[in-house]
């Protein structure tokens, strides 16, 4: 199993901005996103600091978030990246069968990427990363490089909104529907 110490708190700072991103938007009834807890099993407790200093995980985590949007159900993950390029060893197999899942049942699920050293945040579509995924499986890069992004779902700040990754996903819907278009054809 796998344990939890230190690392615990990594990416603690875009997970609060995503939450009170969250927050902005349920009080602006736009949507209803919950951060998912993962499960722990605490094995050393510092009674002094009340803190947990070893623990670990009961089960595997599915994503980080999940709720609806307007009627859409939405899941996605959130990750940290320090550097230009991405592993997807960061992703994990059921994480991705959950996503893939959630999808075929008429969801919307994403990851939410921070790019640390370039103070960027980007919104990975299921789509593009299952492509980077499937590309890994048939003995491809097991990483994706920044420059593969699309320019297009990198976010841009808003009013009050630290992470606003409703504007992609209206995005993402109409690639969507393009796509479907575009087969149909």
């Amino acid at each position: 199993m796998p344990s939890w110490n230190s690392r615990g708190l990594r990416g603690s700072m875009f997970e609060e901005q995503i939450n009170l991103t969250n927050d902005k938007y349920r009080a602006s009834h736009l949507a209803l996103i919950q951060k998912i807890p993962t499960p722990i099993t605490p094995i050393n407790f510092d009674k002094e600091s009340r803190h947990i200093t070893l623990a670990y995980f009961e089960q595997k985590s599915t994503v980080d978030y999940i709720g609806a949007i307007q009627g859409l159900p939405v899941c996605f993950d959130a990750k940290e990246c320090a550097y230009d390029t991405f592993a997807l060893a960061n992703v994990h197999e059921h994480q991705i069968a959950f996503m893939k899942d959630f999808e075929e049942q008429g969801g919307i699920a994403f990851l939410l990427i921070y790019y640390t050293k370039k103070d960027r945040y980007y919104y990975l579509t299921f789509r593009r990363l299952y492509e980077f995924w499937n590309r890994a499986q048939n003995g491809g890069r097991k990483s994706f490089r920044f420059e593969e992004l699309d320019s297009a779902y990198f976010l841009s700040g808003h009013k009050g909104v630290y992470v606003p990754y409703l504007d992609m996903i209206n995005k993402d819907l109409e690639e969507r529907e393009t796509l479907k278009k575009d087969t149909a054809e």
